[in-house]
């Protein structure tokens, strides 16, 4: 390349600093991307790529975009799994000689987002940080845009990966030295996300020590819960210092880093949560449909991100889960204030979000407008929650701060509607500081001046059509029409000449521009310095205002409970540490919801540790085993999250673990057949299931050769049974009818089967679950109902027939009739015989008997035929 002018020079200095991001380049009022990140960014964002020194051997690859629509531009990239510098110049341009200074100012990745077009508003945008050692792993969990920061230790891999399956990241940070390592045995894990390194050195825990109590000025990690868990340590100093590394503003708004315990929620590995639908469905991925879109009536932001977290992670603290419910059971039973709670919080903006982007100084004036109506909203809320009697209502109401100083700080210094761009004017209200109204005074009096002088010259000249005007590149001047030059005066200065006017000004005219653009630019500073100012005096305030947005979120959900109780008809469940899971008349909470043409049909039951602890469910496809078994499991999570529950009646002991083995699909990513999926899943649950979990097995053993299946199905049904450090409870739904004979060796073992009614060869699924077994598969009046050709049906019977007598031919195969190669009258006949499906040559014994001539044979020859016969079978 030749030789570099000063500001490309500039531009490869900076790069060099983030050779893994596209540099977003600011000049004037564009973003430009140089060599390779102009082609990548060009191919990526559909704008034109072009170049400086065209042609020349010195030739620049560039693009560019407008600064102010920059935010789309950076979302495609940043999906595309891009990250974004974004260099700003940091001089004012007209008050420098030579080259601007230019700064990085932030990095944009995916988990370091505060921008609301880039969030959605109901999920969290999660970080997640793994540290690993000989001992353990340490996982951190960080939002950025809402400031949330925690952190948990685990002893395996499997406690990685439910924390990833939790929480959902959108990026993923390991050490330098392990991403290999961690991709290898988190592949499937991670497939969602981008996965990016920090240095070695930031896991040193002495580090990660220093570097979490400086940020948080604290002398020691003793209030954090974590200074005895060295990876929860390092995966906590290592996010800090992405979080520094990418975001060069002050991010007073994080949260005291708090620290969680793995065991203090229900254990749902990946393959569950996508089973049950928690959060979306299995087929569009979409949210409705799922679990989270069923209970979801929350009417702020922050409601609907503690809701999908609460679904998360269900409690196992009984104490904890109970206080929900009664919160919840209050606020069914107090429909005016539920309604009247709900109403309050509806006019909530996001206050976690807005205070995100406040203490960074990314806010604008309408972010702090924002806030401050929200925050005029809690005396009220607080007078509502006055009459609150339960002890989680309580607490929350204590919880709640009405912060009326930065209310009135807000309200008494930023206009009504101030506009979105902060260098425009118009940010601050009258009164609030008196060098602003002077400010303001000098520039309402320059219009009416400018007016008075129009009028003055129009009369001293006489040309009527004479005006005075502003622009920004030739400030304020006189125009007149060419027609009326010869009446201008010889005071008047040429200033511009056009087509069809003159535009000149006089000395007068001059000094009062002079008065009044200083004035407003003198003016439009101030107000900038002033916001400034404010916000920071708002963001000061950060941690109550988080404080009370967290209460403020929590009350939503349980708000949320309450209205979908009272509209479905939900029961309280008795909850306690026992093992018995009895459910009266229970319903499937999103089926429910969907079912237009047939009303839900509910179901009863009963399992425990002893004489009810596993249940094989028998029955056609279609009845709804499935539904039944994943209605059963919904139900238990969402007493454990604190919701009321779709039954009569409810009695669940605390439940640690929900397993699911449903469905068949194959992982080719990783080389497994579609039975391969199905015995991995089969035997992580036999391995990490206890007596307090509850088990969902769904056609076990379907993916081999019947005889393979029913055996391997039989010996796990089996091993939950004997092996007394399993013996969880468990739905065990099955096409194998012979492992109903289990029952009449194990006490603990049940049959049930969903009933259904055969009338005219047709089936009527009764959607009921009844006591015992059945053998009836209903295999082919369920084809029908998909809608198979009649031939099928037909055919489908004969070979049913044909297997359930035993008819076999000399070779030991089943005698099935061809149908492949026949028509017309052979075919027929065909029909009426029965030929092994397997067979190659003809059958002797078969062709003898078509070769008879009924009509022609002799009594004697019968009987010699007959003897013929007996020796051919």
């Amino acid at each position: 390349m030749a030789a570099q002018t000063p500001m490309m020079r500039q531009y490869i200095e900076i790069k060099s600093q983030y050779p893994d991001a596209i540099l977003f380049f600011r000049l004037g009022d564009f973003y430009e991307m140089f060599l390779e990140d102009a082609v990548t960014a060009s191919r990526i964002l559909d704008i034109a790529l072009t170049s400086r020194n065209k042609g020349a051997n010195d030739e620049v690859p560039l693009c560019g975009i407008p600064y102010h629509s920059a935010q789309p531009y950076i979302a495609k990239l940043v999906e595309h799994g891009h990250k974004v510098a974004v260099c700003e110049q940091v001089e004012d341009p007209k008050q420098v000689k030579g080259i601007v200074r230019r700064e990085v100012v932030r990095v944009v990745t995916p988990g370091m987002v505060m921008e609301n077009d880039l969030l959605t508003p109901d999920e969290n945008n999660y970080l997640l940080v793994i540290s690993i050692s000989a001992s353990g792993f340490g996982v951190c969990v960080l939002d950025i845009s809402t400031g949330e920061f925690r952190v948990t230790q685990g002893n395996s891999l499997d406690d990685v990966k439910r924390e990833i399956a939790s929480v959902n990241p959108r990026e993923v940070i390991v050490n330098e030295t392990d991403r290999e390592q961690i991709c290898q045995q988190l592949s499937e894990q991670l497939l969602q996300c981008m996965v990016n390194t920090a240095p070695e050195w930031v896991y040193d825990c002495a580090d990660a020590k220093e570097r979490i109590t400086n940020f948080f000025k604290a002398d020691s990690l003793a209030s954090f819960g974590c200074e005895n868990l060295p990876d929860a340590i390092c995966a906590a100093g290592a996010a800090l210092y992405y979080v520094e590394h990418t975001q060069k503003a002050t991010v007073s708004h994080l949260q005291p880093l708090t620290t969680y315990h793995i065991c203090d929620f229900m254990v749902l590995d990946d393959a569950t949560r996508r089973n049950l639908e928690l959060t979306a469905t299995i087929v569009d991925g979409k949210r409705k449909g799922s679990l989270l879109g069923c209970l979801d009536k929350t009417v702020t932001a922050m409601g609907g991100r503690k809701l999908r977290q609460w679904i998360s992670q269900p409690l196992l603290n009984c104490q904890t889960i109970c206080s929900r419910h009664q919160c919840v059971l209050e606020m069914v039973n107090a429909p005016i204030l539920r309604d009247d709670l709900r109403d309050c919080l509806d006019g909530f903006y996001d206050l976690e979000r807005l205070t995100a982007r406040i203490s960074v100084a990314s806010a604008n004036a309408k972010d702090l407008v924002a806030l401050q109506r929200s925050l005029q909203r809690l005396p009220q809320l607080l007078q509502l929650l006055s009459v609150v009697n339960s002890s989680l209502g309580e607490q929350l109401r204590d919880l709640i701060d009405p912060l009326p100083d930065v209310t009135e700080l807000i309200g008494n210094s930023i206009a009504d509607n101030p506009p979105f761009v902060l260098r425009d004017g118009g940010l601050i209200r009258d009164g609030f500081l008196p060098e602003l109204d002077e400010l303001r005074l000098i520039c309402r009096e320059g219009k009416g001046w400018i007016a008075r002088l129009e009028k003055s010259e129009r009369e001293n000249t006489a040309i009527t059509t004479l005006k005075v005007r502003y622009n920004r590149v030739f400030g304020y001047y006189i125009e007149v029409p060419k027609t009326q030059i010869g009446k201008v005066p010889e005071h008047y200065e040429r200033k511009q000449t056009l087509a069809n006017s003159e535009r000149y000004f006089t000395p007068e005219l001059k000094e009062y521009e002079d008065k009044v653009l200083g004035a407003q630019e003198k003016l439009v500073a101030l107000e900038y310095q002033t916001f400034q100012s404010i916000r920071e005096q708002v963001a000061q305030h950060s941690a109550r205002i988080q404080t009370t947005a967290d209460a403020v979120a929590c009350l939503d959900v349980l708000l949320s409970f309450a209205a979908i109780a009272h509209e479905r008809d939900y029961v309280c469940p008795v909850m306690d540490e026992g093992t018995v899971l009895h459910i009266d008349e229970g319903r499937h909470p999103v089926i429910e919801t969907m079912t237009l043409n047939e009303k839900f049909i509910p179901n009863d039951l009963h399992l425990d540790n002893e004489a009810d602890q596993l249940l094989i469910i028998t029955g056609p496809n279609m009845a709804g085993k499935s539904t039944f078994m994943r209605q059963v499991a919904l139900i238990t999570l969402m007493a454990q999250v604190g919701s009321l529950v779709p039954a009569k009646a409810a009695h669940i002991g605390v439940v640690d673990r929900i397993f699911t083995r449903v469905g068949a699909s194959d992982n080719l990513a990783q080389g497994q057949s579609t039975f391969m999926v199905e015995m991995s899943e089969t035997a992580h649950i036999l391995n990490h299931a206890t007596k307090r979990s509850l088990i969902i097995l769904d056609e076990i053993g379907r993916g081999t050769s019947t005889f393979d299946g029913v055996s391997i199905a039989w010996a796990v049904a089996e091993y939950l049974h004997d092996n007394e450090s399993v013996a969880a409870k468990t739905l065990f739904a099955t096409h194998y009818h012979e492992l109903t004979d289990l029952a009449k060796t194990r006490s603990g073992i049940k049959n049930f089967n969903i009933a259904v009614r055969e009338w005219n060869d047709q089936i009527v699924f009764l959607r009921k679950i009844v006591a015992g077994g059945t053998s009836h598969s209903y295999g082919i009046q369920v084809g029908r109902l998909a809608g198979l050709p009649a031939a099928v049906i037909a055919r489908a019977k004969e070979v049913l027939a044909n297997l359930e007598r035993g008819e076999f031919s000399c070779e030991g195969e089943p005698r099935l009739a061809h149908s492949g190669d026949k028509n017309g009258e052979e075919l027929e006949t065909l029909k009426q015989s029965q030929l092994s499906l397997f067979s190659g040559a003809d059958d002797p014994l078969r062709q003898r008997l078509l070769d008879i001539d009924l009509n022609a044979i002799t009594p004697i020859e019968a009987l010699n035929l007959m003897n013929e016969l007996k020796k051919l079978m």
